[in-house]
C-alpha cells in the first residue's frame, strides 16, 4: 500500500526503519518513464521513495512554472501499481520554509554550458531542491541509492558530481532514456504538443542520431570536422520549422569538447512550437 507523507518529519518517520532507501525524484506528471525508474530503482533498496515537487527554484520567470501539469491522483496510482513503498510529496512552504538564500551551485564549466547556457540558473535549482530532497530521504543512513535517467543527460552528471564533491554516501543510477514505439523520448513536455507536432517531435532524435554517425564517420579529424557538421544538423532542423538551441557533440565524463578516442555522447535541445524538446544519445 503507498504512503504518502506530506511533511519532512513524516518522511522521515515512515522511513525510520529503512537502512538503505531507494530514491526517484520526479516533477509528477508522469509517464512511462518515470515508472522505469521506479521499477529500476525497487530491487537496489529496501524502501522505494519517489518525491512528486515542482521546483520553482528550477524555472525562468517566462517558463512554465505555474502551467505545468499537475495529475496527483493519476501520479499516485502508476506509483502504487508499480510498487512504490512512499510518495513525498511536500508544499513548497514544507521543503522552503524560507526563501531559500542558501543554494548550491554546480562547477561552471559543466553548469553553465549546453542547458546551463540557454537556461541560466537551471542547474543552481536543480542541483539545491535535489540536495534538499537528499537530505530529507537519507538523512541518517548509512547508504542510499538514487535513480535518476539519462534523457536529462547533464543534468545526470551535475547531480553525480555534486554526490562525489560533496561526499554523499548516495549511489546514483543512470537509467536509459524510455522512448515511444517510433523513438521519441518519453517527456512530460510532450504532452504540449498537437497532433502534427508530435509526428514531427521525432526529427529531433534522427538529427542527433545522423550527427552522431557523422561525427563517427569523421573520428580521426572530429575535432576539425565537427564545428561543420554541428552548424548543418542546425538548419536541417531550422529548415524544418524548429527553433534549435544546441545539436553538439561531447565527450561523456565532462561534456567538454571531445578529444580523439573519447567516448561521445550527442545532445540536442530545440523548440517545436512553443515546446522546448531535448534529447541525447551516447555513440
Amino acid at each position: 500500500m503507498l504512503t504518502i507523507a506530506r511533511s519532512i518529519a513524516q518522511l522521515r518517520q515512515h522511513l525510520a526503519t529503512s537502512q538503505r532507501p531507494a530514491f526517484v525524484p520526479t516533477m509528477g506528471n508522469l509517464h512511462a518513464g518515470h515508472i522505469q525508474l521506479i521499477q529500476q530503482a525497487r530491487p537496489l533498496g529496501d524502501c522505494t521513495v519517489a518525491s512528486i515537487f515542482v521546483n520553482r527554484l528550477q524555472f525562468l520567470p517566462h517558463e512554465d512554472f505555474d502551467s505545468y501539469p499537475r495529475t496527483w491522483e493519476a501520479d499516485c496510482a502508476q506509483l502504487e501499481a508499480a510498487g512504490c513503498d512512499v510518495v513525498f510529496a511536500p508544499r513548497e512552504t514544507d521543503l522552503y520554509p524560507q526563501p531559500q538564500t542558501v543554494k548550491v551551485q554546480a562547477d561552471p564549466a559543466l553548469g553553465d554550458i549546453l542547458e546551463g547556457e540557454f537556461r541560466p540558473g537551471f542547474f543552481t535549482g536543480v542541483s539545491t531542491v535535489v540536495m534538499k530532497l537528499f537530505s530529507s530521504v537519507f538523512a541518517g543512513k548509512a547508504q542510499g541509492v538514487a535513480v535518476f535517467g539519462k534523457k536529462d543527460y547533464q543534468q545526470l552528471m551535475v547531480i553525480r558530481q555534486m554526490v562525489t564533491q560533496f561526499a554523499l554516501p548516495i549511489e546514483v543510477i543512470g537509467a536509459d532514456t524510455c522512448r515511444a514505439e517510433d523513438g521519441l523520448a518519453l517527456s512530460s513536455r510532450n504532452g504540449y504538443l498537437s497532433e502534427s507536432e508530435r509526428a514531427e517531435a521525432l526529427q529531433l532524435s534522427l538529427a542527433l542520431r545522423a550527427l552522431g554517425c557523422d561525427a563517427l564517420a569523421a573520428a580521426d579529424a572530429l575535432a576539425q570536422h565537427l564545428p561543420a557538421l554541428e552548424a548543418m544538423a542546425m538548419q536541417g532542423l531550422r529548415l524544418r520549422g524548429w527553433q534549435p538551441d544546441y545539436l553538439t557533440v561531447r565527450r561523456r565524463h565532462d561534456l567538454q569538447t571531445p578529444q580523439a578516442g573519447d567516448p561521445l555522447v550527442v545532445l540536442g535541445a530545440a523548440k517545436l512550437g512553443t515546446t522546448r524538446l531535448i534529447d541525447n544519445f551516447e555513440i
